[in-house]
């Protein structure tokens, strides 16, 4: 991979005898935003923390700009850390917690001004200099924390769910603001987080984990659109998953009905999930409706309503701008580009 900054290498991680990295490797490029994401547990932040040099993996090994950093303590990396409780000083004034690393530093107090002045500037807290953090919002809080890591100029911004405290219309401002922080100063952002939301709205690439492994890596649009298997398609974003049958290339049954779609190379008569997005079903009359089902429920959704349907033994999740009448008889269909299959993933799998 060109320009790779970080490269980790079969990294196996255990807690008393369970282990919580399973042989991962992933390279991370330069100047690049990637996401760490997937439910608890599943080793996005023990991997956030090895790169950080909080943990040292069991075997495997952790390349930084070509050189081995296993061993390196934290603070002699070129990497800062950003947490979801912000660990602001409580005694320091804004001004004084984003300078602290850089007196650490004994860096001259007039580039100690000018860079934290700069910094506070970008992170909308100029003015705010003198005010003490526990007068701040959780937003302004946030923002401080940021800008005491960006200050030191550092080569990686890890960020170990930095938005989880905030209420929603901040959450997605801050969005936007990280992944303009990132655009401005050109360094790479490792970000690790739960929702899939967020993943999709910032990165570069995201990596999908579970249990320890890396299921998926790509671009939000590949991992919404083409997800690998059942786990990632229910993961990103919402998914109805059907026990299928790939009859031939071009040709799959679910429901007991058969649909042409685009997906080839399963061999034939080869058991399969079929994944079809709520707002990729297209409701009209019965008549015209491959599949046919009776509304269970209605939900409005503020820019959709949510409709589920009982169809052919399954409940169908619908997102349309139309709203449907409980208990009405409606037809579905599905465009063949709009079906995704992918090999039957097992019970516990």
């Amino acid at each position: 991979m060109k320009d790779v900054l970080i490269d980790l290498r079969d990294l196996v991680v255990e807690y008393d005898g369970e282990r919580v990295l399973n042989g991962l490797s992933l390279q991370i490029r330069d100047k690049e935003f990637v996401t760490f994401l997937g439910p608890s547990g599943c080793g996005k932040t023990t991997t956030l923390r090895i790169i950080g040099g909080f943990i040292e993996p069991v075997s495997g090994d952790v390349f930084f700009d070509g050189k081995r950093i296993n061993s390196l303590p934290p603070y002699k990396r070129a990497v800062n850390t950003v947490f979801q409780r912000y660990a602001l000083f409580p005694h320091l004034n804004v001004y004084e917690n984003v300078a602290f690393g850089l007196k650490v530093k004994r860096l001259p107090e007039k580039e100690v001004h000018s860079r934290v002045e700069e910094m506070l500037e970008m992170v909308g807290l100029r003015g705010y200099e003198r005010r003490g953090v526990a007068q701040l919002s959780g937003g302004q809080q946030q923002r401080v924390a940021i800008a005491r890591a960006l200050v030191n100029t550092p080569r990686v911004l890890l960020l170990d769910e930095p938005l989880g405290a905030l209420d929603l219309k901040l959450r997605k401002e801050m969005q936007t603001e990280l992944k303009r922080y990132q655009q401005q100063m050109e360094i790479t952002f490792i970000y690790v987080t739960h929702d899939q939301e967020e993943a999709l709205t910032m990165s570069d690439r995201v990596i999908v984990m579970r249990d320890g492994e890396i299921q998926q890596e790509g671009t939000p649009q590949d991992i919404y659109n083409e997800p690998i298997n059942a786990f990632v398609a229910d993961f990103i974003g919402e998914s109805n998953i059907i026990d299928g049958v790939m009859l031939h290339d071009f040709l799959v049954e679910f429901a007991g009905v058969r649909f042409d779609c685009v997906d080839k190379g399963f061999g034939e008569m080869q058991l399969v999930d079929v994944v079809v997005r709520p707002e990729d079903i297209r409701v009209v009359s019965p008549g015209e409706g491959k599949l046919t089902g009776v509304v269970e429920s209605v939900i409005f959704k503020g820019v959709h309503y949510e409709i589920m349907v009982d169809a052919h033994g399954y409940h169908w999740k619908i997102h349309s701008t139309l709203p449907q009448e409980v208990g009405s008889f409606i037809g579905m269909t599905v465009a063949p580009g709009d079906i995704q299959i992918m090999h039957r993933m097992e019970a516990g799998e």
